[in-house]
């Protein structure tokens, strides 16, 4: 069955709507397992019940009229065991529901299995025979396997169905949510603006336009481009070709033609679509029509139309770029923001941040929290191509999109967009007092940064120190390895900017999600492979350039930290060790006037959590990178959405490993930060002053409501939450005691914030 099985899946894929997925579904599957009923029911959240959506073998006027609640009837209590029924006679079962107007009395054999999708019930997949029999094993397997194949598509489906407006059955909705995870906190209203890459049919957003004729004008004339440019490739090789395969040029031209795709683009652009929009919708229409085919040389045309169309929508792209005209309010969306997105949008008309793609600890939602823009992030199934020009919200405090929203909901949104504003300016009057407890215990708080906007930024908010200066970002920028002098200057402006407070620049930390285009790391592995201080070690010279330019910039500063990440041994801190101290002799070698700076290393995998006391002795301060660390101890990619959800600061065995670290560092005497999202979350913030860290480091936007709860708490609270938590073996409950305090403490409008991770 596994030819079937691959065949439907790829004609459901196909299809272009949901109707016409789940119809060619029910066909498909009552003619490959011979049976007489296929029918699929999908939850409406709007009517909450069980929707008959499509069938081959019941009654054609039940469909989309008959519905069953949750837990009602055999399909009723599929959708709410998530299991599987097969029975021999339905109607013996119990929990049997005669509905008159299916015609299914008659069917005596019965199989329903749920679809489910991101632990949710999308409906229940259901296939019915007179005769009085179990359905067997294979059969069950079957239908199993393609409802779990099938779900995604489904719920694809259904969410480009809702951002119309429109339930799975047919019914107006508003305030349809799609869930993400949590980016960045805050939340805000306004229109979005889709961020889509060149040349990529499959990402390209509907828009409407206002002069049609010039539309169609514009598209013809890259029309006529392609086909030119067709002919001159059929010149070019004529000679190298037989007759048979130079007539599959003019074939490729005429496909362009009026009559052909060419026309099928004009239709709908004077229906008011702009020229790329109705090309992709073309082009995928055809696409999905000639993958579908079971013919191998018919099936292979969907390859020549991809291509002959992603030539057009080049000249559409390149004659006319699109110059984005962000609204007042604009809410960004891509498939996968990244950093450069956030830089072409004005900051003052930059709302908010969604990325299909990516999780809360990954970085363009760690700049996001650095710039306050609130983010959801991971939205599998936000149908982009549907969203450009909507107005939503977004909630970042729970990893929400909103779309259609009713007047009710935004204006309760505002509301709460008008008390976060309070709230932020409220906290400005802490910038200029100390991080202590209200029994007096001092904190220091610092900043992670990566460009001289965030120093800025940084100094404004009350920042003591700099625990993490991200020295790849100058790297990342470049379209080449920056020399010294480069890099000194850069490094320069922070330390003089920061001056004399304590400034650590962690060396060149590259691998895993941060590659240099023009230092291409490609591995199956990356998180596990060649990354931090791996790839320094084995180019000393990109290492030795890094520090001396540190070294450089330090001068007459003597503010300067330097920080060795992601290592595993002793061996590698022996290693960097040897490489700093000679590059700091051949600067004395130079007549340069320095001094030789604290070294530390960042604890961010598991065997360095059990070397910190080793570590400790060979260096001046520990660091905890909390980030990476959560995420091997955890074994999960913080930027895959089907796992962030279980990325959670409050798991036990994190909180043991930190509590460990500190206990060990202490031992041999040595400072203690933590940098990375767990010190920005005030909830989380209140344990690590309890387990001993000296300094927290965070995103800047997050210093002021950390010092607000810090302030609030007493060290002997914290002391005692913490021995309770460490006690407790469930994420959820330790986060329920952590809120619990905060609240008694008075401090429960920053609840919300303690939610990010």
């Amino acid at each position: 069955m596994l030819d079937q099985l691959r065949g439907i899946v790829q004609s459901v894929n196909a299809a272009k709507d949901l109707k016409s997925a789940l119809n060619i579904i029910v066909h498909r599957v009552r003619e490959t397992l011979k049976t007489q009923v296929c029918s699929v029911y999908l939850f409406d959240t709007d009517v909450n019940s069980n929707v008959l959506m499509a069938s081959d073998g019941l009654k054609k006027e039940a469909i989309g009229n008959v519905s069953l609640d949750m837990g009602e009837g055999l399909v009723g209590l599929v959708a709410m065991h998530a299991e599987p029924i097969n029975l021999q006679d339905a109607s013996k079962h119990p929990s049997y529901h005669y509905i008159k107007e299916t015609g299914e009395e008659i069917f005596h054999a019965f199989l329903g299995v749920p679809i489910i999708h991101h632990r949710s019930v999308l409906g229940v997949l259901v296939v019915q025979h007179e005769e009085l029999r179990a359905f067997g094993e294979g059969e069950e397997a079957f239908l199993i396997t393609l409802s779990a194949q099938l779900a995604g598509v489904i719920a694809h489906a259904e969410a480009t169905g809702a951002i119309q407006g429109l339930s799975p059955s047919g019914h107006r909705v508003s305030d349809t949510v799609f869930p993400g995870i949590p980016g960045a906190s805050g939340v805000t209203v306004g229109e979005v603006a889709v961020i889509f890459p060149q040349s990529d049919l499959s990402q390209i957003p509907e828009r409407r336009i206002q002069d049609i004729e010039r539309e169609v004008d514009f598209f013809n004339s890259c029309l006529i481009a392609v086909q030119k440019d067709i002919y001159e490739l059929k010149k070019q090789i004529a000679d190298q070709i037989a007759e048979e395969e130079r007539r599959l040029f003019d074939v490729y031209i005429s496909m362009l033609d009026d009559d052909a795709l060419g026309g099928e683009v004009v239709l709908r652009i004077k229906k008011g679509y702009w020229a790329q929009g109705a090309l992709a919708y073309v082009a995928k229409e055809h696409i999905r029509k000639f993958e579908m085919m079971s013919d191998d040389y018919l099936r292979e045309r969907a390859v020549d139309i991809r291509d002959l169309c992603s030539r057009v929508l080049v000249y559409l792209q390149q004659k006319e770029p699109v110059i984005a005209d962000y609204n007042e309010e604009t809410i960004l969306v891509s498939e996968e923001l990244t950093p450069s997105m956030l830089a072409e949008v004005p900051k003052e008309k930059l709302n908010g941040l969604i990325s299909v793609k990516g999780s809360g600890s990954s970085h363009v939602a760690i700049l996001a929290r650095a710039m306050g823009i609130p983010t959801v992030m991971g939205v599998v199934d936000l149908p982009l191509s549907q969203l450009d020009g909507k107005k939503v919200i977004l909630d970042g405090y729970k990893g929400e999109v909103i779309s259609n929203p009713s007047d009710q909901l935004l204006t309760r949104y505002r509301n709460t967009i008008k008390e976060q504003d309070q709230l932020i300016a409220g906290l400005a009057d802490l910038k200029d007092l100390p991080c202590v407890t209200a029994d007096n215990h001092r904190i220091n708080l610092w900043v992670n940064t990566g460009l001289m906007s965030d120093v800025m930024h940084s100094l404004d908010q009350g920042a003591e120190g700099i625990g993490l200066f991200r020295t790849e970002v100058p790297f990342l920028l470049s379209e080449r390895f920056p020399s010294e002098l480069e890099q000194s200057e850069i490094y320069r402006e922070q330390l003089e900017a920061f001056s004399p407070k304590l400034v650590t620049m962690r060396t060149l930390d590259i691998g895993g999600d941060k590659d240099l285009s023009y230092f291409p790391i490609d591995e199956e592995n990356p998180f596990l492979g060649w990354r931090g201080i791996r790839v320094t070690l084995d180019h000393p010279e990109i290492f030795m350039a890094q520090v001396r330019a540190m070294l450089r910039a330090s001068i007459g500063l003597e503010n300067l930290q330097i920080m060795l990440p992601m290592i595993s041994n002793v061996n590698e801190v022996n290693s960097a060790l040897k490489l700093i101290k000679r590059a700091f002799r051949e600067l004395l070698q130079e007549h340069l006037d320095i001094k030789f700076p604290a070294i530390g290393v960042m604890i961010e995998l598991p065997a360095a959590v059990y070397q910190t006391r080793a570590l400790a002795k060979m260096v001046d301060f520990i660091s905890v990178g909390s980030n990476d660390l959560t995420q091997y101890l955890l074994a999960v990619d913080r930027n895959n959405p089907r796992v962030a959800n279980l990325h959670s600061a409050f798991h036990p065995s994190v909180l043991r490993a930190l509590h460990h670290v500190v206990t060990e560092a202490r031992k041999e005497k040595k400072l203690v930060t933590i940098c990375g999202e767990m010190a920005g979350d005030p909830g989380v913030a209140v344990l690590l002053v309890a387990m001993g860290f000296d300094i927290l480091s965070m995103n800047a936007a997050s210093l002021l409501k950390v010092k607000s709860v810090i302030r609030s708490v007493s060290l002997e609270v914290a002391e005692d939450l913490l021995e309770q938590v460490m006690r407790m073996e469930d994420a959820q409950m330790i986060r329920a005691a952590v809120d619990l305090t905060l609240y008694n403490a008075g401090v429960d409008r920053l609840l919300r914030s303690s939610r990010t991770n």
